[in-house]
C-alpha cells in the first residue's frame, strides 16, 4: 500500500499560463510554479478542472505536465491530472504520468454518457490497476453529472490498493462526513481532500487531509494560513482566515468558468503573469475585473 503522508494540507489546483495562441508560455508558468513553492503550499495539482485540461489536446496535456515536473523537481509533491471520457487515454496519460514519477494521479469518472455504479466502478479499477501511479479519484457530480457514492466509494477503497484518495468537491459538507464515516474504517490512510475551499477547515475538523482550492493561488497567506493555523492549534487565528476565505469564495460566480478570474486575481496579487485562457473561454473582461476587484478588497487583500 502507498505512503499517503505527504498527501495533506494545501494543494492548489496550478492555473496552466499559456499565450495568446493557447501555447504553454514557460516562463510564466515557472514564474507562478516558484511563487507557489516560495509561498509553502504543501503540493500542487497539476491539469485539474482550474489548469484547462478539459479544453487541451493530449499532446498539449503531456506537454504541460513535463515541462511542470520538470521545473518543481521534486521540490514538493505533485497530483497530476488524466482526467478523460475515454478509459484506454486515461491509461495512456496515466503511464506518461508513471514516466514522469508524480506523487500521484487525479481521475474524474468518465462524464456525458451517464454509466452504471457498475461502470464506474470498471473505469477506476481499470485505471487503477493498469498504471503504477498511485490514484486519487475526483468527485465533482456538478461538472460530471454523476455523483460517486459512499457505498461505491467504500467498496473502491476497499477492493483497490492504487486508490489512495478523493477530492470531493460536492457543495455539501455532510458529503464529505460520510466519506469519512464510512471509508476510514475501510481504509485508515484513504486521503479526503475538500474541492471547496470554504469546506476545508471543517474537513480538517472531521478528519481529511486538507484541500485543494483554487484561491491558494493568489491568497496562499489565508488558505495556507488555515492549514498550518490548525497544525499547530492556533483556533481563534484559523476561524479569522476563515472569514475572510468565505468572503473570498465568492469569486467562482464572477465568470463561467472561473478560469480566467483565476489568473487576472493571481496577476492582482503581484506574480507576473498573462492572463490568457485556453479557447472557448475568454479573458476576464473590465465587469469581471471590477468585480473582483471589491471581492478581494472585502476579504481584505
Amino acid at each position: 500500500m502507498s505512503n499517503t503522508s505527504k498527501f495533506r494540507g494545501v494543494f492548489p489546483p496550478v492555473p496552466t499560463i499559456v499565450d495568446a495562441q493557447g501555447e504553454l508560455d514557460k516562463a510564466g508558468m515557472a514564474t507562478l510554479l516558484d511563487h507557489l513553492i516560495a509561498s509553502k503550499v504543501d503540493g500542487v495539482l497539476l491539469l485539474g478542472s482550474g489548469g484547462e485540461f478539459c479544453h487541451m489536446t493530449q499532446k498539449q496535456r503531456m506537454e504541460t505536465a513535463e515541462f511542470c515536473v520538470r521545473h518543481i523537481n521534486r521540490r514538493i509533491p505533485v497530483l497530476l491530472g488524466i482526467s478523460s471520457t475515454c478509459t484506454q487515454e486515461v491509461i495512456e496519460l496515466g503511464r506518461h504520468a508513471d514516466k514522469l514519477e508524480v506523487d500521484a494521479v487525479l481521475v474524474l469518472n468518465p462524464y456525458y454518457a451517464k454509466l452504471t455504479d457498475e461502470y464506474i466502478y470498471n473505469h477506476f479499477k481499470t485505471v487503477a490497476e493498469n498504471i503504477r501511479t498511485p490514484v486519487l479519484i475526483y468527485n465533482f457530480p456538478a461538472l460530471t453529472g454523476q455523483d460517486i457514492s459512499v457505498d461505491l466509494l467504500t467498496r473502491l477503497a476497499r477492493d483497490i490498493p492504487n486508490i489512495i484518495g478523493i477530492k470531493d468537491t460536492v457543495d455539501n459538507i455532510s458529503h464529505i462526513r460520510e466519506i469519512i464515516n464510512h471509508v476510514r474504517p475501510v481504509r485508515a490512510d484513504f486521503v479526503i481532500f475538500s474541492g471547496y475551499d470554504e469546506y476545508m477547515m471543517d474537513t480538517l475538523i472531521m478528519g481529511g487531509n486538507g484541500g485543494i482550492p483554487a484561491t491558494a493561488n493568489f491568497a496562499p497567506q489565508i488558505t495556507c494560513g488555515i492549514y498550518r493555523a490548525w497544525c499547530a492549534k492556533e483556533y481563534e487565528t484559523m476561524f479569522g482566515l476563515q472569514r475572510q476565505l468565505s468572503a473570498l469564495s465568492t469569486i467562482y460566480s464572477l465568470d463561467t468558468p472561473f478560469f480566467g478570474i483565476i489568473k487576472k486575481a493571481i496577476q492582482l496579487s503581484g506574480v507576473n503573469i498573462s492572463t490568457h485562457v485556453m479557447p472557448p473561454v475568454l479573458p476576464a473582461n473590465e465587469g469581471h475585473i471590477a468585480q473582483l476587484e471589491k471581492v478581494l478588497k472585502r476579504a481584505g487583500l
